[in-house]
């Protein structure tokens, strides 16, 4: 990855399309959004997976990110909470939470994170309505 300077923050030109980052959020994302997006994406994804091969596919899935960031610090992340809520026939419970222990376990996001940012996880089933 290339990032070029602009006059307020850096931008990269990717296959999908350019990112703009600024650690002011008028003139692109703020870095640490991007930290957080790529653990809370990447976890959901390889959960996502893990649901599919354990044959309990999810019809949605949304989440959510709560962060604790430390101002003492530099303002650095120290934990992320991820809330899964999924939609889906036939989840069960005990099952969910399996695939949740394993998607953590094989994330590169998560495992990249590892030691410095606590990453915790929970989630709620939503019953897929006919």
């Amino acid at each position: 990855m290339n990032f070029e300077a602009k006059e307020k923050g850096f931008v990269t030109h990717l296959s999908y399309g350019d990112l703009h980052v600024s650690g002011d959020e008028a003139y692109g994302f703020r870095p640490y959004q991007l930290l957080v997006s790529s653990i809370a994406v990447c976890s959901g994804g390889v959960l996502r997976k893990v649901l599919d091969k354990m044959r309990m596919p999810c019809t949605d899935m949304q989440i959510t990110a709560d962060v604790t960031r430390n101002e003492a610090e530099a303002n650095r992340v120290e934990k992320i909470h991820l809330h899964f809520i999924i939609t889906g026939e036939n989840l069960k419970a005990e099952k969910v939470q399996k695939a949740v222990d394993a998607a953590s376990k094989n994330c590169p996001m998560v495992q990249s994170v590892k030691g410095s940012i606590v990453v915790t996880e929970s989630f709620e089933l939503v019953p897929l309505v006919p």
